[in-house]
């Protein structure tokens, strides 16, 4: 049986890697060699500024791909900051929002669908919408200017103010809320995700989150919004092109609903059937 000699001690030999065989070791690496080791070094040791232009390759030639990942917002909830988004100054804020009525009403009910409405809104929430809107977290070409040129005492004033606003009809103004009922079958999906989410999609009920008459403090009031503003912001989530939500609970939520499922929703809640408890509004 032959057996393979290794080349004597202090002799050279080159191999196919390109290198020598020096005192019972290889030394050095030809262009085999080089390559594999090449395509063996980790991404970690890539200089970071090649890291996006890499990944910004591969997203362009997939599709759907979505926004790059990014702060939700610059907002953490301390005990300074509640503080300071609760100190707002309800007759300071009734002066400001003077600049506000032409879109949100005169009692902070807008005259249109695509409008939010205002009125009873949570102050915190509100606070925290105008500070996003402020360092551009949450875009739109028309709020990022107003809240631009306000402070964060400005802020808190006009949550204040809204805030106190009450939320029970009055004939005389022009609020494009409640908007028309819907089908009933399409009642039944809203209520049915309202009451009880959908364990199979791990979709949770809304009202876990918005309460079980759209309303809950820390959170966005559904009670008296208008239904095509909804819409638009589940849209939104869905797509992620709005992304200031804290942990995306409403990205994720949105984006596993069915188009169908969105808009029913968004009309639940803008034909004012969100303020009685969603299971009496559930077709068995």
């Amino acid at each position: 049986m032959n057996r393979v000699k290794a080349p004597a001690l202090g002799s050279q030999r080159t191999g196919w890697f390109g290198g020598r065989w020096v005192g019972g070791r290889w030394v050095g690496a030809g262009w085999v060699g080089a390559a594999i080791l090449t395509l063996a070094i980790p991404l970690t040791v890539w200089p970071s500024s090649l890291l996006p232009a890499l990944g910004a390759a591969v997203d362009r030639a997939g599709e759907n791909v979505p926004p790059p990942l990014r702060i939700p917002s610059n907002i953490a909830w301390t005990r300074e900051t509640i503080a300071t988004a609760s100190a707002g100054a309800a007759l300071r804020g009734l002066f400001i929002a003077r600049r506000c009525e032409h879109c949100h009403g005169t009692e902070g009910f807008s005259a249109e669908s695509a409008i939010p409405n205002l009125a009873g809104m949570d102050p915190l929430v509100m606070w925290k919408q105008l500070e996003d809107f402020r360092s551009a977290k949450r875009e739109s070409p028309v709020m990022q200017k107003i809240a631009a040129v306000l402070s964060g005492k400005d802020s808190a004033d006009l949550a204040a103010y809204y805030s106190m606003l009450p939320t029970s009809p009055d004939p005389q103004d022009t609020r494009a809320f409640p908007q028309a009922p819907l089908r009933p079958a399409d009642t039944g999906v809203a209520g049915g995700l309202i009451a009880s989410g959908d364990a199979g999609r791990g979709i949770p009920p809304c009202q876990a989150c918005h309460g079980p008459v759209g309303h809950k403090m820390g959170a966005p009031s559904l009670a008296t919004q208008n239904a095509d503003y909804i819409l638009t912001q589940l849209e939104k989530f869905a797509a992620g092109t709005r992304a200031n939500d804290i942990d995306m609970p409403m990205r994720s939520i949105a984006s596993d609903l069915t188009e169908e499922e969105r808009r029913a929703l968004a009309e639940y809640y803008g034909a004012g059937l969100g303020q009685s408890p969603a299971g009496a509004t559930v077709h068995k």
